[in-house]
């Protein structure tokens, strides 16, 4: 079996969130004072997460799992959730890959657990290198703590390491080009991200979204950068290569820099992600508006049979896109740290 639908995509990167809980409280992602949380027992259990993902990687051919929130460092079973992926197999007879979505806080602190539980990369966001920017996006002034995490995974033999960064109008334009030099000195992979409807009800607006052709327009200001021309497959980042740079007091030895266009540029044809959020339901885009209860069927008695085909249903009608420009658009009902980044 494996989780396709009418449109020929075949899914084999799954999304696992793994809580909706999060230390921060960033301006795309929630209100400032937070969210309803979800209550602990309507949570997927350590042991219902690796049954999904048991399911999904030797019955319906998933191959990579990224683990995400909210944010994940809260599980306190990542570990053990990690070591468990790591144990199964797929068609090929190899492990899933697992990688890691974070906002680093504390991810210095279990790094070392977590390599040994199998982590093979790591995902970690960060805005901005202004400490008062930080501290005004995420409502929480950490930034030192994300860059100590940096450190210690450029430490660490997780790779590649990616910085994702979310840019907003009036807000951090300004950040664009620092970020691009601090990862291009560290060998760090960045990718900056247009702003999605993701967050709190009715404050994405399309105007204020900075665009990919903005992004490049200040990075080819500060860097000769050139197209990525091997094929782009599945990844949603589209990918310029930066050339090495000698002059003193900007040295670097060159590297990749991405953008994620979901926007401008979206890459839905090409999509070939599922997702299951804390409370395990099965979306099958990042906006969609209806869900499929895999929870229920867990806690009733069902049989892996019977996930693996409530999975497969649900893939059999992925839409073809995410509609954002369509007229008859709606945002998805969960946001962002509720659904799983």
């Amino acid at each position: 079996m494996q989780l396709g639908d009418r449109h020929g995509r075949v899914a084999t990167d799954l999304r696992v969130s793994l809580t909706d809980r999060c230390n921060l409280r960033c301006t795309y992602c929630m209100p400032a004072d937070g969210l309803p949380w979800l209550p602990s027992e309507e949570a997927l259990t350590d042991a219902e997460v690796v049954r999904v993902l048991t399911v999904a990687v030797e019955r319906l051919g998933i191959t990579k799992l990224r683990f995400t929130g909210g944010e994940p460092l809260l599980r306190p079973g990542l570990a053990r959730i990690i070591a468990a992926s790591k144990e199964l197999r797929t068609a090929d007879g190899r492990p899933p890959e697992t990688s890691l979505t974070t906002n680093g806080l504390g991810l210095d602190k279990r790094l070392d657990d977590l390599v040994a539980a199998g982590l093979d990369r790591v995902n970690i966001s960060l805005d901005s290198l202004d400490r008062a920017t930080y501290a005004r996006l995420s409502r929480r002034d950490r930034l030192p703590d994300v860059l100590t995490a940096i450190d210690a995974v450029i430490a660490s033999p997780l790779r590649p390491i990616k910085i994702n960064a979310v840019i907003m109008r009036g807000e951090n334009e300004q950040a664009i080009a620092p970020l691009a030099q601090f990862c291009l000195e560290r060998g760090l992979q960045l990718r900056f991200i247009e702003q999605m409807p993701l967050g709190p009800r009715h404050e994405w607006v399309r105007s204020a979204m900075v665009t990919q052709a903005e992004i490049l327009d200040v990075l080819h200001q500060h860097h000769t950068l050139t197209p990525v021309d091997e094929p782009r497959g599945h990844a949603p980042a589209e990918l310029w290569r930066v050339e090495p740079d000698t002059r003193p007091g900007i040295a670097h030895a060159g590297g990749t820099i991405g953008v994620i266009a979901s926007v401008t540029h979206p890459f839905c044809a090409a999509c070939d992600r599922s997702r299951i959020t804390a409370d395990g339901q099965v979306r099958t885009c990042l906006f969609s508006r209806t869900e499929t209860d895999l929870r229920t069927i867990l806690r009733s008695g069902g049989s892996d049979d019977d996930l693996a085909a409530a999975w497969v249903g649900a893939h059999a009608s992925k839409p073809a896109g995410h509609g954002i420009d369509e007229p008859t658009f709606l945002p998805p009902l969960r946001t962002m740290s509720a659904i799983g980044g």
